[in-house]
């Protein structure tokens, strides 16, 4: 059997999105590295040191001086460490789509040699990787696992947007399928994560860990946005109710909102569909990612029933959402549950018009069909309605009067995010 070490290895990372051009860069700076992604469009802009998710600056991007980047899978044939950061997403029935997962392992298992690793980072459930992509490296190669080749499995920990969590700052779960391939997979993370790592008895276990760390948060803001439902029945205020409460110690500060994004909204569907094919239904969690899944629809809803209350005519109205991308200072527009209320507002008859100076235009076009209004553009005292929906600083910086200034004389104004004091907005969750 062939022991597997990290040494001399050269990396390659397929996949340079939200999460492996961090990786890549991170690694680039101590060890050879290629960036390997199908988009040749995305390829070229990292060679001449832009990123348009705005993860990695160019001065970033440049210090990873033993990194180089490539559409070219032949190119990748040399190296010995294959790490996997594709997308898992879910389709139209909310079960996962193991569809970029699957490529991958098919693209690796093509160029897989004697003694190579393959790491996988992408969100799967327990047993996936051993059980999906396994088989697809050894049905590909014609290698046989832990005999010619090895795996291991380290979750990808990575907050788009959030330049105070860090990749070297975020301990790091690792796992190997054999327990020396185990140790040598933690080493590797180790010359990069400063936060240190965990190494998991498995890589079952590892995967576990992953996928309910946003299954945990996905159930507490589904609590949150429940209670602000019964609260705005009870015509309370759920900020002030939230701040009462989290004056004790141990209450956790959760806040209602959307939850969008390509983990917290994504995950949990991965880990129920395996709990159903083992015969089980989960109940609590499912019911969390409904509630979770109806907030936009819920949004629309109250704030077209208050523009009857106040005589505003729904139908030809003219509302303006300020925010796309799916949470604040970040392009990411990937499971944006905005979209949901600007759908349920076109369909009551609404006119919308969508802002958001981080979002790329062509991106917001291709992906859901929306044409981005210039900010810059903006007219003055026409809007019936406006819906902060997201929290960008941008939207801080303008202050309300300024945003109210886009609004007719009479109007809503809907905060979802909390951006400003209560009393300052005419809606709030």
């Amino acid at each position: 059997m062939i022991k597997f070490s990290i040494k001399l290895k050269k990396i390659a990372i397929i996949g340079i999105g939200y999460v492996g051009l961090p990786l890549a860069v991170e690694f680039g700076k101590v060890r050879n590295v290629i960036g390997f992604d199908l988009n040749a469009q995305r390829i070229s802009q990292l060679k001449s040191g832009v990123d348009k998710t705005l993860e990695c600056s160019k001065e970033e991007i440049e210090s990873a001086k033993y990194l180089s980047f490539t559409a070219d899978l032949d190119e990748l044939r040399d190296c010995q460490i294959f790490i996997i950061t594709v997308p898992t997403p879910i389709n139209k029935n909310k079960q996962p789509d193991f569809s970029p997962l699957l490529a991958a392992s098919k693209g690796v298992g093509s160029i897989l040699k004697d003694g190579d690793l393959v790491i996988y980072e992408s969100t799967v459930y327990p047993g996936c990787t051993e059980e999906v992509c396994v088989p697809v490296l050894e049905s590909i190669s014609k290698l046989k696992f832990n005999v010619n080749f090895f795996v291991g499995y380290s979750p990808e920990r990575i907050n788009p947007g959030d330049k105070l969590h860090r990749l070297t700052g975020i301990t790091k779960v690792t796992s190997g399928s054999t327990p020396e391939t185990a140790i040598e997979v933690d080493k590797l993370y180790g010359q990069i994560i400063t936060a240190g790592t965990h190494l998991a008895e498995s890589i079952a276990v590892a995967e576990a860990a992953k996928v309910i760390e946003n299954t945990q948060r996905d159930l507490n803001i589904a609590l949150i946005n429940e209670l602000a439902i019964i609260f705005n029945r009870m015509e309370l205020n759920t900020e002030a109710v939230l701040e009462a409460a989290a004056s004790k110690w141990n209450f956790l500060p959760f806040r209602p909102g959307l939850v969008g994004g390509h983990c917290i909204g994504v995950d949990p569907y991965y880990l129920t569909h395996k709990a159903q094919a083992m015969q089980y239904q989960p109940e609590l969690i499912l019911a969390g990612r409904r509630l979770n899944d109806g907030m936009g629809r819920y949004v629309a809803s109250q704030l077209v029933k208050s523009m009857i209350q106040r005589g505003i005519s729904v139908h030809g109205s003219s509302i303006l959402v300020l925010g796309l991308a799916f949470k604040e200072n970040c392009p990411d527009i990937r499971n944006t549950k905005v979209v949901d209320i600007i759908s349920d507002l076109t369909d009551y008859g609404c006119q919308v018009d969508v802002v958001d100076p981080w979002v790329n235009s062509d991106d917001a076009e291709r992906e859901y069909g929306i044409s981005l209004v210039n900010y810059e553009a903006l007219d003055c005292s026409r809007y019936d309605a406006i819906i902060l929906a997201v929290a960008h600083q941008t939207f801080r910086d303008w202050g309300i009067k300024k945003i109210k200034s886009f609004a007719k004389v009479q109007h809503i104004l809907y905060d979802l995010k909390y951006l400003f004091p209560v009393g300052e907005s005419d809606m709030r969750l």
